[in-house]
């Protein structure tokens, strides 16, 4: 027996020896055109996302006007769902057969949906269009977008995803004020099929350039694996990611619509302020990636989190209780209202830029999709009830969004305590111990 595993032990340590250390280009033509064809495919999947506020608030006022808040959410909560909860077949695909064929349908799918919403006139019309199409779409585009930069980027994948995750706020700010010009000066149908033909030239240049690098690994499925759930910074970093984008989808799909409730501002202005979220969140998409790969993962992680908790608590709380107390200074709530948009902003965009590469920190390349589609899995389901709930809040409250605003301060709280955790676990308290 002892000479049975001394001999296997040998033959591994041989093997071991034998393959070479996994090497990446980062950097190099190749790589950044990779980089390049994940943002131009953002700036169209991502962007989308980021301006389901505009969209909440045009139909609310219009062809749904007669359904709550928490309604209208269902809508938007279905769309956010598909787009994460896709990853659960999406990933391990990748994986196995890389980005090609599944950024090809996801553009086929995102272009059907910009074209049919136009004309959309019924709730159920906008489900299935926007909510169960463009949410399919997403998915099948957002994950091999970020997967791919992962091949090709080890100690600098923090600046390349960040780089690419700048196409979601990119498109954050271009198509909130597109959206809000055309639907003024022209109409609703054709506001959103102008948006669809930006998509032609966008998707096609992700087609033509996200490619992965890495084999596929020998024993690879096409079946996510709950086995992942057995380390327990894997679990914490999914639980953390969870509780993120319930506070992160408040903002994004409410802040235009409290725009107009306060009455502080023009409601044109009102639509603009998630277009400031939305240029705040380029910045913080790229500089906190940056900064990651020297300062640490988690621990950027865990500053931008703190940040996003603040804002929600100590500059938009302020703001919606003043609306609900019937307090007459428009200039002030219309000052924390943008402080809030551009602060938020930032502290979310390194949100999204960072959650890939923590999970990835955790992982080796070749099982990243996995790992990251069955994290989103879970995390979906906080995209899919996170909307109606916010929306049921404000109900409840009678109309006013302090309780909205409460909810996600709490939320990133939450987030904070599960990533910290996570960097504790690792690398204990030290304060400089990079993570």
């Amino acid at each position: 027996m002892a000479i049975h595993h001394r001999h296997r032990q040998t033959t591994k340590t041989l093997k071991d020896e034998a393959e070479p250390k996994e090497t990446y280009p980062e950097g190099g033509f190749r790589a950044w055109l990779v980089v390049f064809g994940a943002f131009c495919g953002l700036v169209a999947a991502l962007g989308v996302m980021n301006s389901v506020g505009t969209y909440q608030a045009y139909l609310l006022n219009n062809q749904l006007s007669e359904y709550s808040e928490s309604d209208v959410g269902w809508i938007f909560g279905l769309y956010a769902f598909l787009a994460f909860f896709g990853g659960v077949q999406v990933g391990p695909i990748f994986d196995v057969h890389g980005p090609r064929i599944l950024v090809a349908v996801g553009t086929c799918l995102i272009l059907l949906a910009a074209f049919l919403l136009g004309s959309c006139t019924q709730y159920w019309h906008f489900i299935i269009v926007f909510g169960l199409i463009g949410g399919s779409g997403t998915s099948l585009v957002y994950t091999p977008a970020i997967s791919s930069v992962s091949h090709w980027f080890n100690t600098r994948r923090g600046l390349a995803t960040g780089l690419a995750m700048c196409g979601g706020g990119v498109g954050g700010v271009i198509f909130p004020l597109m959206l809000q010009r055309l639907f003024t000066i022209l109409s609703f149908a054709w506001a959103t099929r102008i948006v669809g033909f930006t998509f032609i030239f966008l998707l096609g240049a992700a087609n033509l350039l996200i490619r992965s690098r890495l084999p596929p690994r020998p024993n690879s499925t096409i079946l996510p694996s709950p086995h992942v759930f057995l380390d327990p910074a894997f679990t914490l970093t999914t639980i953390g990611t969870f509780f993120q984008e319930w506070g992160l989808f408040t903002p994004i799909t409410y802040l235009t619509s409290y725009g107009i409730h306060s009455a502080a501002m023009p409601s044109s202005f009102a639509y603009q302020l998630i277009a400031i979220f939305n240029a705040g969140s380029v910045l913080g998409r790229w500089l906190p990636g940056l900064i990651a790969d020297k300062l640490g993962r988690y621990n950027t992680m865990c500053l931008a989190l703190s940040l996003c908790a603040l804002a929600s608590l100590g500059v938009w709380l302020p703001a919606t209780v003043l609306t609900a107390q019937g307090n007459r200074d428009p200039a002030l709530i219309q000052g924390l209202s943008i402080t809030f948009a551009a602060i938020m902003g930032f502290g979310s965009g390194s949100n999204l830029s960072l959650t890939p590469v923590c999970v990835g920190q955790l992982c080796e390349t070749n099982e990243y999709g996995r790992y990251y589609a069955t994290c989103y899995t879970v995390v979906s389901f906080a995209t899919l009830t996170g909307i109606p709930i916010a929306g049921a809040l404000v109900r409840a409250a009678g109309g006013e969004y302090w309780a909205l605003v409460v909810f996600a301060g709490v939320c990133y709280f939450v987030s904070l305590a599960a990533f910290g955790a996570v960097r504790v676990m690792k690398v204990g308290w030290g304060v400089r111990r990079v993570y």
